[in-house]
């Protein structure tokens, strides 16, 4: 079965003031966002009709508009309204939704202070980003040729479109060598992250352990997981992790709002398997969120 386009589909997208129609959501090839990468988005996760810590991701996404020197055009309140609008109008119980933000076509160089802040909001079915059975019994990694920059050189703790485009390359070269992802080093050399999920590993002292967010986004997942393992009487340690230090690590799994929380069993020569802290991760969030 191919894939159906993200440009022709039924429903609704909430674009600028208005909910219309969804092939009708469009904007100029001219747009500085397409030139120049100035968009910022959020991908959010709906269960059972209700988006999970939708007002985390709104303040999110303002944050990541200042970042990228352009502000959001409607208020916190209206833009988690906005959301749970376009959920209903689309007949959407467990879903995603993507909120997202950008540059008209007002200017067309790098200057770009009078272009028109545009801001839309879709949502649709989505399930799993990694099939039920595969993610269990742990999905496998190799490892980017590609790092996460440094803060000076990029808005890095933006959610911003340009920020994404390693990550594709990255995600590419892994799928074509027979891996469902692949682990990105920061711009040191230490373990940074996956292509568009945070890292976490339990090592041989049984504590949970996971890179400090210092160059790339602190995952609103990441941050519920935190707060999951503390609450359960896990120890977790945020620290920069050399690569060779995974051989000490007897467990690892991925979160996200696409991931979730997913096993790893492999990443490059290192391997683990998913047990006891992993399971309980994994069951932990899908307890939280209300998820099956």
């Amino acid at each position: 079965m191919g894939l159906i386009p993200f440009d022709d589909r039924d429903g609704k997208i909430w674009m600028n003031g208005e909910m219309i129609e969804w092939r009708d959501a469009r904007t100029h090839s001219l747009t500085h966002a397409l030139h120049y990468g100035s968009q910022v988005f959020e991908g959010e996760r709906a269960y059972g009709g209700k988006i999970f810590k939708s007002d985390e991701h709104t303040k999110r996404l303002r944050q990541s508009c200042k970042y990228l020197d352009f502000d959001l055009p409607v208020s916190d309140a209206e833009l988690n309204q906005i959301k749970d609008d376009v959920l209903a109008e689309n007949n959407i119980v467990d879903g995603y939704v993507r909120a997202f933000c950008w540059r008209g076509s007002e200017m067309m160089a790098i200057s770009a202070q009078q272009t028109t802040i545009h801001l839309a909001v879709a949502a649709w079915q989505w399930p799993s980003y990694f099939d039920p059975e595969t993610k269990m019994k742990g999905i496998k990694l190799g490892m980017a040729k590609w790092r996460r920059p440094a803060a000076e050189s990029a808005p890095v703790h933006a959610k911003a479109a340009g920020l994404y485009m390693i990550c594709t390359l990255a995600k590419h070269e892994a799928e074509k060598n027979g891996f469902a992802d692949a682990l990105m080093l920061d711009y040191r050399g230490y373990v940074a992250e996956a292509t568009g999920a945070n890292v976490f590993f339990v090592m041989e002292d049984g504590k949970l352990h996971t890179p400090t967010a210092d160059c790339f986004l602190n995952g609103i997942t990441r941050q519920t997981i935190i707060e999951l393992a503390k609450q359960s009487g896990i120890e977790v340690i945020e620290r920069h992790i050399m690569p060779e230090e995974m051989a000490q690590a007897t467990e690892c799994f991925l979160t996200g709002t696409a991931a979730e929380v997913t096993p790893v069993s492999q990443i490059g020569e290192y391997s683990f398997t998913p047990a006891g802290i992993t399971r309980q991760m994994v069951d932990g969030y899908n307890q939280l969120v209300g998820a099956s």
